[in-house]
């Protein structure tokens, strides 16, 4: 009777992990016919007037920097290029998770899914990209997720480069040519040619810049508010998001192996189970 009700245990064990990586198989497959870009970008009301959203196929080919392109020319291009890449939604206030894919789909990643279905987690339920050409790919979000996608072209472009945050915005602030440092805002698509600590204690220097490219005067007093604030200095999206970092890189990594082995190793206990058992009436 013994033996009998540990052949059963360890039959439902293996069947249990063979049918759970088995849908998590499945899933992984159905995800490859999905698209994470929703049918609803172009038919939304964006936090900004007129925005564009060019594809990820056209961004994934302009975004690297040319062969012959000078350093500043590309803070330049890339500053408007990913103003365009990502859609500025109302991030916060959509209360619809699901609509542009903010809650990571089981179908692209079961592992960011059930973090944000039940860890309780505020930056799991509405996720941002640490990967950039993921962010691309789901092509919506805020002033950090552009920031980041810049600081990690930048970075392999081998242009220096810092995250900066103040409370209410992200830019990033890069190094040029000669040296000179400038602050970029991918978000805005706007580039301001003076150092952190000028605009820092001089907001109003920004003002004619984001005028200029379309925004509202009452958009720029906002952003001369927040300019006027501490800020913080982030080496990189590794810096700036370090655990989500690192557990994005990891779900990624697992998406795949995980389900298999789970199939395998409940394949091989079933296999054990029945060899054992078998041994034992003998």
């Amino acid at each position: 009777m013994k033996n009998k009700s540990m052949y059963l245990t360890y039959r439902f064990i293996s069947v249990s992990l063979i049918i759970v990586g088995a849908t998590l198989l499945t899933i992984n497959f159905i995800g490859l016919t999905k698209n994470i870009r929703s049918e609803f970008v172009h038919k939304t009301d964006t936090r900004f007037d007129n925005e564009k959203l060019i594809t990820f196929e056209e961004a994934m080919e302009t975004l690297p920097k040319g062969d012959k392109e000078q350093s500043d020319d590309y803070l330049l291009r890339l500053t408007k290029l990913i103003s365009e890449s990502l859609l500025h939604i109302n991030w916060h206030a959509e209360e619809d998770t699901d609509r542009f894919h903010q809650l990571i789909p089981i179908w692209e990643n079961y592992f960011l899914y059930f973090m944000g279905k039940f860890s309780n987690i505020p930056e799991y339920q509405k996720y941002h990209y640490a990967d950039y050409e993921r962010s691309i790919r789901r092509g919506v979000g805020i002033c950090g997720d552009a920031s980041m996608v810049m600081s990690q072209l930048l970075t392999q472009s081998n242009i220096k480069n810092k995250i900066i945050s103040f409370p209410g915005h992200v830019v990033v602030m890069a190094q040029t040519s000669d040296n000179r440092e400038i602050v970029l805002d991918p978000d805005y698509g706007v580039v301001l040619p003076y150092t952190l600590s000028e605009i820092n204690q001089k907001p109003a220097l920004i003002g004619d810049f984001y005028t200029q490219a379309g925004y509202k005067a009452s958009d720029v007093r906002v952003l001369q508010r927040i300019y006027g604030n501490s800020y913080q200095k982030w080496s990189g999206v590794e810096h700036f998001i370090t655990n989500k970092y690192y557990f994005e890189k990891l779900a990624y990594a697992l998406k795949w192996p995980f389900p298999i082995l789970l199939v395998v190793f409940g394949l091989f206990l079933m296999r054990w189970n029945m060899r054992v058992t078998s041994n034992v009436q003998g």
